[in-house]
């Protein structure tokens, strides 16, 4: 799990900001500020308010209050895919209810439930779009048909054995994040 200092260590890095800009803006002490990204200190009360302040985040971002480990729910929320064999668009509904259930209350379901929900999406896209073209082929009498449902299948394939892969990490107690996806349709 993320320790708060080496949070604040990345989103100020992801900022462009050095220790000594943020330490200036937000007036703490560099060398406190320098413990705090080393974990040897943890900000409290005005100390934490300042940093999140200069970096415009909320406090939430880097604490979490009151949420707990769930692995089991983690491991749930990535299988959920599977549910686009049986309902259409299944992949999304049931990882966007599992996902605005708990982000509040577990560790790290907010992050990769985002992260499933943006893959998700952008899945479902590509892959409807190959199956529509596929479709076409076929009522045009074109040579294609069979290539574009061997890729709807293979790319659906491909998608639940990653989904079972990541569960299995998750099992094992190592976090994977989903696959990259440049287009963020939930933020």
């Amino acid at each position: 799990m993320e320790t708060i200092g080496s949070k604040i260590s990345k989103i100020r890095k992801q900022k462009g900001m050095t220790q000594e800009e943020l330490s200036d803006l937000s007036k703490i002490n560099l060398r406190t500020l320098q413990r705090i990204e080393k974990d040897e200190n943890e900000p409290r009360g005005n100390t934490l308010k300042q940093i999140c302040d200069v970096l415009k985040i909320n406090i939430e971002e880097i604490v979490d209050f009151g949420k707990r480990e769930d692995r089991s729910y983690l491991i749930f929320l990535h299988l959920s895919i599977l549910l686009n064999l049986i309902i259409p668009l299944g992949n999304i509904i049931l990882p966007l209810i599992l996902w605005l259930n708990k982000k509040d209350t577990i560790i790290d379901v907010n992050n990769q439930g985002k992260n499933i929900l943006n893959f998700q999406i952008l899945f479902s896209l590509v892959n409807n779009l190959i199956l529509i073209i596929g479709v076409y082929g076929k009522i045009s009498h074109s040579y294609i048909f069979p290539y574009f449902i061997q890729i709807y299948f293979l790319l659906l394939i491909l998608n639940i054995l990653y989904s079972v892969y990541v569960a299995y990490n998750i099992n094992k107690k190592e976090i994977v994040n989903y696959y990259p996806n440049p287009i963020k349709f939930v933020k």
